[in-house]
């Protein structure tokens, strides 16, 4: 089955014109990439460890919050930024406020209690440490005696 638009007669005395800006969204008009609700994350498995890397420009390490809850990994960030300016004639004052919340699950081969996190240019790494069990060395050959 095939989806089709169909545009219905306006009823607006100024046409569709009115109708196709009413029924459009934000992102139909400046594109879709033009807000982002949570930064791009890559996951990388090494012998030893996960890293958990979190693009996150503009931050700095006291806006985030990390946590373990469940054997989940809850990583978050807050910035609140207020500008106000007074003039004789008159006052401006702009507010931006970003925040995001991702979770991740973590598997049985994570040492929740050795887990680290740095920020530095932007990028917020998360190494997770696996336990020492579950690292693989490889093949172990056996001496035959």
């Amino acid at each position: 089955m095939n989806l089709a638009k169909y545009n219905r007669p306006s009823t607006s005395p100024f046409g569709s014109m009115m109708d196709e800006f009413f029924n459009s969204s934000l992102s139909d008009f400046v594109g879709g990439n033009y807000i982002t609700t949570a930064p791009s994350i890559n996951i990388i498995e090494e012998k030893d460890k996960f890293l958990v890397e979190v693009a996150s420009p503009g931050l700095v390490k006291s806006n985030f919050d990390i946590k373990i809850d469940n054997d989940h990994l809850i990583i978050s960030a807050k910035k609140e930024t207020k500008t106000e300016e007074e003039k004789e004639n008159y006052s401006r004052r702009e507010f931006n406020y970003t925040s995001f919340n991702r979770s991740f699950y973590l598997p049985e081969t994570v040492d929740s209690d050795k887990i680290d996190a740095k920020y530095k240019d932007g990028i917020l790494t998360i190494a997770l440490n696996k336990k020492e069990e579950s690292i693989d060395n490889g093949p172990k050959e056996i001496v035959i005696g």
